[in-house]
């Protein structure tokens, strides 16, 4: 199983606000710390944003910032905002055409992989995961 890239900006933007405490951040220091595109980080922030995690405020000195505690934003919850399902075989998805379905057993045990996947990233927060402001290599504005 791999997280899209899409999960996987989620997760970074998240740290990279984390790091930067009350402070407000934007999306281009955010690119410039990933080497990711700011048009891959808006579609980001705005997700993270409709969802409350992040805040953005307008303006010239805008930006985004945390909307919730570190300790508050679960690891689990974000990657089932972000991933656009958890079909790992066929027959965990709509329309489902295999022909052994009724009699497989594989599926009880991706079941319970899923579970146990999910179940650990839920014991996680961001407080967990989050870096100081000079872990971000790729960006010495903040260092």
């Amino acid at each position: 199983m791999r997280l899209t890239n899409f999960s996987d900006y989620t997760l970074r933007m998240l740290m990279f606000a984390a790091s930067a405490g009350d402070q407000l951040f934007t999306i281009e220091e955010t690119a410039r710390a990933f080497g990711v595109s700011k048009t891959h980080l808006n579609k980001v922030a705005n997700t993270l944003t409709r969802a409350g995690y992040l805040v953005a405020v307008r303006g010239r000195s805008g930006g985004l910032k945390l909307g919730r505690r570190p300790e508050d934003i679960r690891i689990g919850d974000v990657i089932r905002l972000t991933e656009p399902d958890f079909a790992l075989v066929e027959c965990f998805a709509t329309g489902n055409q295999c022909t052994i379905t009724r009699f497989c057993k594989l599926s009880t045990m991706l079941h319970d992989a899923l579970s146990s996947f999910q179940s650990t990233l839920d014991r996680y927060t961001l407080a967990d995961i989050a870096l100081k402001p000079t872990d971000f290599l790729g960006d010495t504005s903040r260092a």
